[in-house]
């Protein structure tokens, strides 16, 4: 799964540290997300597309193996 955070991040002007604390987890988690080295939990997807007022399939991609 990919995801579109680090892009919407930057459009909007806003650090790794203010999503970690917007949606609250650590900046290493969100290091990890943009990184595709760890997938939000449900929970988590549905915050970030809070955050970002957009839905999840605009932010995480599946794409099948």
């Amino acid at each position: 799964m990919t995801n579109k955070i680090k892009e919407l991040r930057k459009e909007c002007g806003v650090t790794q540290e203010d999503l970690a604390v917007a949606v609250g987890v650590t900046r290493q988690t969100i290091i990890s997300l943009e990184n595709g080295k760890y997938t939000a939990s449900l929970q988590l997807a549905f915050k970030i597309a809070k955050h970002f007022n957009t839905t999840i399939e605009e932010i995480f991609i599946f794409e099948e193996e």
